[in-house]
This record gives structure tokens, C-alpha cells and sequence, in this order.
């Protein structure tokens, strides 16, 4: 079998545990409290290249700045979600740093006038899913 055909019968999701290990070493040594934000957007139809060049130019800069780690990011590359779709994975120090961070975020002028001219032609996400989660004893990234 062709390893491009192999590739392709493979789901994505496959990938993420491996693709998580190796961005968090970049994150650096996680502690008991640290928890990791898996969220996933669903675009709008033809928004999704909009939201990209959002998070590529604004978003992730500002993330950092309110106590968001950055581990990594993917879009799919088989339908249904391919070119709807962000997946991405921070890290928080906690729970509540979390909750804290998120709202920072939200507050800050600086990020709602990113999304306000970013959304000029209409909004870009449709939904947004996210499931807070932890390492395990046995994780890859805690060794």
C-alpha cells in the first residue's frame, strides 16, 4: 500500500496524541495543576482562511499575553471538517487561571477590535467546542 493511500485512511484524530506530545515539550514542564483546552471551531462556509490569518496575525500573540499557553494547532484535511474547521490545544495553569484568562481575553480592547474588523463581512465561527483536560500518570509529556 502507497503510504499517501495509507495516510488517507488513517482519521486525523489519530495523529493528535502524538502531534500534543511533541508541541507541549515546547510549552515546558507541566505541573499537577496544569490543564490543557482542547477547542475546536466550526467556520462559517469560506471563513475558515479568515479566521486563520486572525489567529495567525492577532489572536495567538494576545493569547500569551493573558496567561494562554499556545501548544499547537491543526485543520483537518478530510471532509466533512476539512476547510471548517481549527482544532488547537492551550495550556492554562489551572482551572480557575483559566476562567481568569478566558475573561481577560474577552475584556481586552485590543481583542475586540481584532474580531470587530475581522468580522466586517459577517462572523466567522459558527460554534465553538471546548473540553478542559488533563494529562494522565502514563502521558508521554510528564516523563
Amino acid at each position: 500500500m502507497k503510504r499517501r493511500t495509507l495516510l488517507k485512511s488513517v482519521p486525523v484524530m489519530t495523529f493528535l496524541p502524538t502531534a500534543a506530545w511533541a508541541a507541549l515539550r515546547s510549552v515546558g514542564e507541566p505541573t499537577s495543576t496544569t490543564v490543557y483546552e482542547l477547542r475546536v471551531y466550526h467556520t462559517f462556509e469560506g471563513k475558515l482562511d479568515d479566521l486563520l490569518q486572525r489567529f495567525r496575525e492577532h489572536t495567538t500573540t494576545l493569547f500569551e499575553k493573558h496567561g494562554m499557553k499556545n501548544v499547537a494547532y491543526w485543520t483537518p484535511l478530510d471532509e466533512p471538517a476539512k476547510g471548517t474547521t481549527l482544532i488547537y490545544i492551550l495550556a492554562h495553569p489551572g482551572r480557575e487561571a483559566a476562567a481568569a484568562n478566558w475573561k481577560a481575553f474577552q475584556d481586552d480592547p485590543e481583542w475586540k477590535s481584532v474580531r470587530d474588523k475581522s468580522e466586517e463581512n459577517g462572523k466567522l465561527v459558527e460554534k465553538v467546542d471546548s473540553t478542559y483536560m488533563q494529562l494522565t500518570d502514563f502521558s508521554v509529556a510528564v516523563k
